[in-house]
């Protein structure tokens, strides 16, 4: 105990937070255990150290996926007098970490704030403000009759708005994960530790829980639903983005301009992505809605579900845009889903949308630092 209090009071000295200090306390606990050492990726990194300073619990925390295995697992979890609740210290660590190495850093406080009211009242202003500009001009109820959104607002006005909010959002998440990236300390990435980091996020290895077959819910029971909500999300989300990319290279490249054709790369590669981005952040909300507190930071709920929900939104306004694209309601349909567009846009720097890049980088942590020999506080695997 006399050690414990030490590796705090030292954390304490380097300016850890309240959660950092917690979560070093839980994993000193942990470390001395190791019953869970097979469970993930985090307890093989835990065992690698000795001490658990900021950086190292930062690190840590992005590689902790959630599942809840290990809460289920312990036998020092509350009501025990060690109370150690991994998924929930590792997830305030994580809102932490996004806060401190958030660029601007002054905007790291909007994490505290980016919630369902926020993210809605954006974008539905966003939206309402175009409307009125379609109704003041005469273009809300006489939409063009083949579907061309750029007689509506040219492709100049939409990538100079769009394109100037999209970039500063990238720039900001680039530079916050660079600060994370430099704090952590990660040593040399091989091309092997690159093809193993982008195999474990893209297949979502960890979401496995501890024995592989899935998140522990409230009852101790497995399931890989969260796990196949999250691949929904993401490979949707990805459809889409390469729907954008195509149709950017026909504008720009082929000069096949828009609407394109139901049979057109795009509009299929949009549509799949819609579909994946209608059923998994809904299965994601409702997981987020029935989910214990215990397996999370329950003040991070709000966030989660802003952008599961923006996410959401985004594709059904576009799939109801694409239906009735020749019809009399195309207009107001656009401006409601480039208001939803534009509220993600806006938020995506200082929201969930975070996690997966920080999780990504957490993961090139861990295959370089097992490939890492010799090293002070380290030992090969």
């Amino acid at each position: 105990m006399q050690q414990l209090n030490s590796l705090i009071a030292e954390a304490n000295a380097l300016g850890a937070n309240m959660p950092e200090i917690e979560a070093a306390r839980m994993l000193s606990i942990c470390n001395a255990c190791r019953y869970c050492e097979g469970f993930c990726a985090v307890f093989p990194a835990m065992t690698r150290r000795i001490e658990f300073l900021p950086a190292d619990v930062n690190y840590m925390a992005n590689l902790c996926h959630n599942c809840g295995a290990c809460l289920h697992a312990c036998q020092y979890a509350p009501p025990h007098e060690f109370a150690v609740n991994i998924p929930k210290v590792m997830a305030q660590v994580r809102k932490e970490t996004y806060i401190t190495y958030a660029w601007p850093k002054a905007f790291g406080e909007l994490y505290k704030s980016n919630g369902v009211t926020v993210a809605l009242a954006s974008s539905l202003s966003i939206a309402l403000f175009l409307i009125l500009t379609l109704a003041i001009n005469g273009n809300l109820s006489s939409g063009p009759s083949d579907g061309n959104f750029y007689a509506i607002f040219s492709h100049n006005t939409l990538a100079l708005m769009f394109g100037a909010v999209f970039c500063f959002a990238l720039f900001a998440i680039f530079m916050g994960l660079s600060n994370f990236w430099v704090r952590i300390t990660p040593g040399q990435a091989s091309g092997a530790a690159l093809a193993e980091a982008t195999h474990d996020a893209l297949t979502l290895k960890y979401l496995g829980g501890g024995h592989g077959e899935g998140c522990n819910n409230e009852d101790d029971a497995f399931s890989l639903w969260r796990k196949r909500f999250h691949h929904f999300t993401f490979y949707g989300f990805m459809l889409c983005f390469a729907a954008t990319s195509v149709a950017t290279l026909y504008h720009y490249l082929l000069d096949l301009h828009a609407p394109y054709a139901l049979n057109s790369l795009p509009v299929i590669l949009g549509t799949l992505g819609g579909i994946g981005l209608l059923i998994g952040p809904a299965g994601l909300l409702y997981l987020n809605l029935v989910r214990s507190s215990e397996h999370g930071d329950a003040s991070q709920k709000p966030m989660d579900r802003a952008f599961i929900l923006l996410l959401l939104l985004i594709s059904a306004s576009g799939l109801a845009l694409l239906a009735y694209r020749d019809t009399v309601y195309m207009a107001a349909l656009l401006a409601i889903h480039l208001g939803f567009v534009m509220g993600f846009f806006l938020t995506m720097p200082y929201g969930k949308f975070a996690h997966g890049l920080y999780r990504a980088a957490a993961l090139l942590k861990n295959a370089i630092e097992k490939r890492q020999v010799n090293k002070v506080g380290l030992g090969g695997e």
